[in-house]
């Protein structure tokens, strides 16, 4: 299987805000004072729209979906929390923690794919789970190894452990399961999404390592990346928490390899961990302030990658 892709969904904002419903187990989110929500979402567009024009410029094939104004989804940004797409055309649906967001979960995506030749076969649907108050928010809670077979998860309220084994025995992921915390007001406290703390490349890994706070667990999650060959860069908590670990790699044209992250996270790395990043990919950066702010995610998590193949 490939790590790596040339195409991804993006969602337009249409209503971008802080989301009240996620704040409580997503510490990186903040209230931006003084900003009327119009402001705020007319930002988070600029910003989108600039990542687009970057990504687009290397040949990066990026399906833009606009976002509707009904139902109120402020975390539509986000969307690779609550679908996946796989190289054998299964798509995933997840079950999200917040109910507002259960919201952002669109069919009509699926059409919008296959209509631009993407071949679906099979949707894999959890998000019953939601019922019984199980969720695991697609590749944000899951962190995948594709072409090593291996899915890393830190569990979190918001990445259940059974339904992460469910999940690697559908699609034949051997399970690299830990918990992951960081320091909030003193208090060492679960992160909400593995993606978050690492990022999976092609032939590299960056991680928080000081994140997993049990030394066997954190033995382990890095052994498994050594034994895949993955060169392992190590990011400090404080990069961690200008979202240095919310990277993606993703393919351009002529299968040239980037690593697309916001401004944030490049201005909080060393050149030492640039230089060795730039080993393996070439670096894309855009400034998301507003997005990392209010949402709480950053680059990685405003794009869901498409493995499907194509007629």
């Amino acid at each position: 299987m490939k790590q790596i892709t040339n195409s991804i969904v993006m969602i337009r904002p249409v209503a971008f805000r802080m989301n009240e419903q996620t704040a409580v187990n997503n510490y990186y989110q903040k209230v931006l004072d003084g900003l009327l929500p119009a402001t705020v979402n007319a930002k988070a567009q600029q910003e989108f729209d600039a990542l687009v024009e970057k990504l687009t410029a290397v040949g990066v094939n990026v399906v833009v979906v606009e976002d509707t104004l009904s139902p109120d989804t402020p975390d539509s940004i986000f969307p690779n929390n609550w679908i996946s797409f796989h190289e054998n055309g299964d798509v995933a649906f997840y079950p999200m923690y917040a109910e507002n967001r259960r919201a952002e979960r669109r069919e009509d995506i699926l059409d919008i794919l296959e209509d631009k030749g993407f071949k679906i076969e099979n949707i894999i649907d959890y998000t019953s789970a939601e019922e019984d108050g199980f969720f695991l928010e697609g590749t944000g809670s899951v962190v995948l190894d594709r072409a090593n077979e291996k899915a890393y998860c830190a569990l979190s309220p918001r990445a259940d452990e059974e339904l992460f084994i469910e999940f690697c025995e559908d699609f034949d992921y051997a399970p690299v399961l830990f918990e992951a915390f960081h320091t909030v007001d003193g208090e060492r406290k679960a992160i909400y999404h593995t993606n978050v703390m690492m990022s999976v490349g092609d032939s590299f890994a960056v991680i928080c390592a000081d994140a997993i706070d049990d030394k066997q667990e954190q033995k382990m999650v890095l052994d498994n990346l050594k034994k895949d060959n993955k060169e392992i860069i190590l990011i400090t908590e404080k990069q961690l928490n200008s979202f240095a670990g919310n990277m993606l790699e993703v393919l351009g044209a002529d299968d040239k390899k980037y690593l697309v992250m916001s401004t944030a996270a490049l201005d909080s790395l060393t050149p030492k961990q640039i230089a060795q990043i730039e080993n393996h990919a070439a670096i894309i950066s855009s400034n998301l302030d507003t997005i990392e702010a209010c949402g709480g995610g950053s680059a990685r998590c405003m794009m869901a990658e498409i493995f499907l193949e194509k007629e």
